[in-house]
């Protein structure tokens, strides 16, 4: 029995590596296993199977479901979190293998983070959108205790009759929050063309890479800064004013924005539903795409936002890569940093992370280190965007 005064939910993470796998497992179950501390709750164990294939029924093997079951039942597990999409009929021949386990995929935890975390109407409107959107094709799992119930001849079962009225409302509802969506994207591209005579900056990048510390250090604002995943989901947008590095006389304004953070597997509902989010990233003078450079897998992460860049149709923007947490970078085995730890920013300048990624500063957020750089590569690019229209 669990214990009723029990707050903190325990979860294991569930992966399948399969041929057809693009990432690495260990790195999106990291990524999960974020997600989860985001949400609030806690990563007990692991569970991961190679298979040349999800099994169709459970998604993963009948032995790994045995085993999984024994490991939630003794150690009293609230979630089991699969790191692919299920659907509902696995869902459903999962959990009656669980028993008292909720059972769920990363997209319900982005979803559920995306809808804790939505602060504006636009924002709200969005993460419901893509909720119901993502609830509409699994109605039918959610119905499925109605559908040994038999009308009579000539009559609609009660649970297809049910299933066809929520499906009705859920249609009307995703056509009604496209509509409100519209009407407050009308009012930001008004606002975006009111703006059209000052340069504008977007602050790009994968999430919990310290976009939002760039972005207290350069406006003097005040957004929300935590290590969690997503912990701003609104564009923020604050007017800076800079000095000519050159002529101190000469000051620079733009408006400098902070957008969503992306991730590996995003949900494409969301992609969707947050394209208006992200006008701000396609309407940009420069983008400038902040990396984590401390993480491992910092190349594989700059990759994914390129992919989601692409999709909204900013991938011919102007860029400039701001390397931060220089102070907590590590060599990696795939490189000839190996083992190093304390490079100097000299020393970042003259790699090959450098000249692979021209223009590029390397700074540290928290430390303010090289900031200065950064503001005055900033002012380069948008007065030589201005001398060349």
């Amino acid at each position: 029995m669990k214990s009723p005064d029990k707050q903190i939910e325990k979860a294991i993470l569930v992966g399948v590596e399969t041929p057809k796998s693009i990432y690495p497992l260990e790195e999106t179950l990291d990524e999960l296993e974020q997600l989860i501390q985001t949400s609030g709750a806690v990563t007990n164990k692991r569970f991961t199977q190679k298979l040349e294939h999800p099994h169709p029924k459970t998604y993963i093997g009948k032995g790994k479901l045995e085993e999984i079951q024994k490991y939630t039942s003794s150690h009293e597990i609230d979630i089991a979190v699969f790191d692919d999409e299920l659907s509902p009929a696995q869902i459903r021949n999962i959990e009656t293998e669980l028993q008292n386990v909720k059972v769920l995929t990363r997209t319900n935890l982005i979803l559920d983070i995306f809808a804790n975390n939505a602060k504006t109407a636009q924002a709200k409107t969005q993460v419901e959108l893509a909720q119901s959107i993502f609830l509409l094709p699994r109605l039918t799992g959610m119905w499925t205790h109605l559908s040994k119930q038999k009308g009579g001849i000539g009559m609609k079962g009660p649970g297809e009759t049910e299933i066809e009225t929520d499906r009705r409302a859920l249609r009307n509802r995703i056509a009604l929050l496209r509509e409100k969506l519209q009407a407050i994207e009308k009012t930001g591209y008004t606002q975006r063309k009111s703006r059209e005579n000052i340069y504008k900056v977007a602050l790009v990048g994968y999430t919990n890479v310290g976009k939002s510390t760039i972005m207290n250090l350069l406006s003097r604002s005040d957004v929300l800064v935590e290590n969690k995943l997503f912990a701003t989901l609104d564009s923020t947008v604050r007017k800076v004013v800079f000095s000519d590095p050159d002529d101190p006389a000469i000051m620079v304004p733009f408006l400098l924005s902070d957008t969503v953070g992306f991730i590996r597997k995003l949900p494409t509902m969301l992609v969707e539903s947050f394209k208006s989010t992200l006008a701000e990233t396609m309407e940009t003078d420069l983008l400038v795409h902040v990396v984590d450079i401390s993480n491992p897998n910092f190349e594989r992460q700059m990759m994914a936002v390129k992919e989601i860049l692409h999709e909204i149709g900013g991938s011919n923007k102007p860029e400039l890569v701001v390397f931060n947490k220089v102070d907590a970078f590590e060599g990696h085995e795939d490189d000839f940093f190996v083992g190093t730890t304390g490079l100097s920013i000299d020393q970042f300048e003259k790699s090959w992370i450098a000249k692979e990624n021209a223009p590029a500063v390397f700074i540290s957020a928290t430390k303010q280190e090289n900031i200065q750089k950064l503001r005055n590569t900033l002012v380069s690019l948008l007065t030589k965007k201005t001398a060349n229209p």
